[in-house]
C-alpha cells in the first residue's frame, strides 16, 4: 500500500512511475511537504520483510518532482539489496530532499530538517534515516531532535559519527577481492587505481589504496576536493574530468565515488580498467549495463555490495556503537564480493545478477517466516 502524507509533490507522471515502471513494488511512498520551513522530500520504503528499512537522506536539487521519486524508488530498492547482502535484519528504505543543500543554511536548514524528523517520526520506527548525498553528521543530530530513529549523528550526541570511513573501508575490501579473483593477489600494489569523486568517501580511499602501494589517479567536479588529496599526496595525478579518467592509458581500476549511473552506453565502451570498484549507488545506468561490462571483460564489484560498510556502521549504533565491531564486520565485504564472483562463475551470469539473486533469495526467505 502506498501511502501519500502532507501536501502533494509529485505529478501525475511521478505517481505512474510508482506504480506502473519497474521501479515500482515498494510498501510504502510518502510525499512530505512543510511551507513553512520549504522542505518537498519524498520518502521510499521498499521492503521491510528483515526489519525496519535503513537508509540515508540524500539532498539534491532534483531537475523535477519525477526525477526525485525516481531516485528514492532506486535507492530504496537498492538499500534492500545492500542491507540483505550486508547481513543486516533490516529492510530498505531512503529518502530525497529537494534542493539545493548549499543553499540551505543556519536556521533556515535547521527548521526544515526538524521539519523532516517529524515526518520520518510520523513512520513510527518502519524507517531509520541517516546521511547521504548533501546531508552531513551535524543534520542528523538535528533530525534526531524530532526522531529517534536517526542514526549517523555525532558521538557527543550517542552516535557513531562519519560514516564514510566505513564506507571506504568496505570498498577497499571489495576492490581487494576482485585483485584477488582476477589476478590472484588482493594485494593492490604497483597497480593504477582511478577514483572519480574524491568527497566523504572517495578521500578515504584514496589513504587506503596508497598505503597499499597503489598509484592514484583522481577527478571530481569540485577543485577544493581535488585540492584537499594534492596538497597532502603530490603523488597523486588528477585526470582533466571523468571522461579523461575513464579512456586513461594503463588503467586497472575504476571507482565511481560520486552520483549514480556512472556505467551507461557512453562510458562502459571506452572504459580501459579490468576492474569497476567504487562508492557509487546505482553505477549501472539501465538494466543489460552489467552484461556489456562482462562482455567486453570487466569485472564489477555490485556496487550495493561493496559500499555496505556505511550502513554496516549506523545499523551498529542502533545497538549501542563499537567502531571494532563494525569494522569487524565490514571486513567481510571481502569474503562476500569473492563468494558473488564465484556464484556468477558457476552460474553463467554476471556477478550483479548473482548478487541481485542471493538478496532476493534472503528477503524472499523472510517474507515466507
Amino acid at each position: 500500500m502506498t501511502d501519500v502524507t502532507g501536501a502533494p509533490v509529485a505529478t501525475v507522471d511521478a505517481l505512474h512511475t510508482l506504480f506502473h515502471s519497474e521501479l515500482g513494488g515498494h510498501e510504502q511512498v510518502v510525499l512530505c511537504q512543510d511551507r513553512a520551513s520549504g522542505l518537498k522530500a519524498v520518502i521510499a520504503l521498499h521492503s521491510t520483510a528483515l526489519g525496519p528499512a535503513l537508509g540515508g537522506t540524500r539532498f539534491y536539487p532534483y531537475a523535477s518532482e519525477q526525477d526525485a521519486v525516481a531516485d528514492a524508488l532506486n535507492l530504496s530498492r537498492g538499500m534492500s539489496y545492500k542491507n540483505a547482502m550486508a547481513g543486516l535484519d533490516h529492510g530498505g528504505g531512503k529518502a530525497v530532499i529537494i534542493g539545493d543543500s548549499e543553499q540551505f543554511e543556519g536556521s533556515q536548514r535547521t527548521e526544515l530538517l526538524l521539519a523532516y524528523g517529524r515526518f520520518v517520526a510520523s513512520l513510527g520506527g518502519r524507517y531509520v534515516t541517516a546521511c547521504d548525498v548533501g546531508t552531513y553528521v551535524a543534520d542528523m543530530d538535528v533530525v534526531a531532535r524530532e526522531c529517534r530513529w536517526t542514526t549517523g549523528r555525532s558521538p557527543e550526541n550517542g552516535g557513531a559519527g562519519d560514516s564514510s570511513v566505513l564506507t571506504a573501508f568496505g570498498v577497499f575490501q571489495g576492490m581487494r577481492a576482485s585483485a584477488r579473483h582476477l589476478w590472484g593477489d588482493p594485494s593492490l600494489r604497483g597497480r593504477k587505481v582511478g577514483i572519480a569523486g574524491v568527497g566523504k568517501v572517495g578521500h578515504h580511499l584514496v589513504e587506503h589504496l596508497l598505503q597499499d602501494g597503489a598509484s592514484v589517479v583522481i577527478t571530481d567536479v569540485r577543485d577544493d576536493s581535488v585540492l584537499r588529496i594534492t596538497d597532502r599526496h603530490p603523488e597523486v595525478t588528477v585526470a582533466a574530468d571523468t571522461d579523461a579518467l575513464i579512456r586513461a592509458e594503463g588503467l586497472d581500476v575504476y571507482a565511481p565515488c560520486a552520483l549514480g549511473g556512472a556505467l551507461n552506453d557512453d562510458s562502459v565502451p571506452v572504459l580501459t580498467a579490468q576492474v569497476v570498484c567504487g562508492a557509487a549507488n546505482n553505477q549501472l545506468a539501465h538494466p543489460g549495463v552489467e552484461k556489456d561490462l562482462a562482455d567486453r571483460g570487466i569485472l564489477y564489484a555490485p556496487d550495493y555490495v561493496v559500499n555496505a560498510g556505511g550502513v554496516i556502521q549506523v545499523a551498529d549504533e542502533l545497538h549501542g556503537f563499537d567502531f571494532e565491531r563494525s569494522k569487524t564486520k565490514a571486513a567481510k565485504i571481502f569474503d562476500t564480493t569473492l563468494s558473488i564472483f564465484a556464484r556468477a562463475k558457476d552460474d553463467g551470469i554476471p556477478p550483479a545478477a548473482a548478487a541481485d539473486r542471493i538478496a532476493e533469495q534472503r528477503i524472499s526467505e523472510a517474507r515466507l517466516h
